[in-house]
């Protein structure tokens, strides 16, 4: 295949780009403000999710009580119409750290795009014992896979753990990201709204 005719896809991440972090929404809801921590804050994902779930569990928090705070969840004003002419010029999925029994209702709200992401183990009654990744490196293990069927990408992200993937692709933005990674990735051309991130896809994918 020429290089000038392959097909770009857009990786893109969840939470912090199309959607307020649950994370956050679920510390306010419950006032537990150690909950706040995200991978903007913490770029060990191992170590944020079991300091989550030893929250959780001091708290007797599970499944049920995040779920009822994601279903008031909306996606970010302009969220779903920026994904809706993304997925109008090309090919779009979700690369996220999220898992399957909290996007449900966020990928309905915006019109049901595809989502990779990952899984939670619970118990019988909600409790959160553990998560399960859905491969090593998840948003960079995708990207470099969708490079090996003869795509190049162009992903964007906010956080630490978006890094990988925006590197790794052939193209790659930040978005409302923090001053402290804006600041450690110069290179990286950053974006504050979702007219300037689509007229960059244009640029790419138009």
């Amino acid at each position: 295949m020429n290089e000038n005719t392959k097909m770009t896809i857009a990786c893109l991440d969840l939470e912090g780009v199309l959607v307020p972090e649950i994370w956050i929404a679920f510390s306010e809801k419950t006032n537990l403000p150690e909950l706040r921590l995200t991978t903007r804050d913490e770029p060990d994902y191992d170590k944020l999710m079991h300091y989550r779930m030893d929250i959780l569990k001091r708290n007797g928090l599970g499944l049920n009580e995040i779920r009822r705070t994601i279903e008031k969840i909306d996606p970010y004003p302009g969220a779903k119409a920026f994904l809706d002419a993304l997925r109008r010029m090309g090919q779009a999925v979700i690369i996220s750290d999220t898992f399957t029994q909290f996007a449900g209702p966020l990928m309905e709200k915006l019109g049901l795009p595809t989502i990779f992401c990952n899984t939670l183990i619970a118990d019988e009654s909600g409790m959160i014992t553990g998560y399960r990744m859905r491969c090593e490196k998840s948003k960079l293990t995708t990207v470099r896979a969708l490079q090996s069927m003869g795509f190049d990408t162009a992903a964007v992200g906010d956080s630490y753990n978006d890094l990988d993937m925006i590197r790794a692709g052939n193209h790659g933005f930040l978005f409302r990201s923090t001053d402290a990674i804006i600041a450690a990735n110069p290179d990286i051309k950053h974006f504050t709204q979702f007219d300037e991130l689509l007229d960059a896809y244009k640029g790419i994918m138009g």
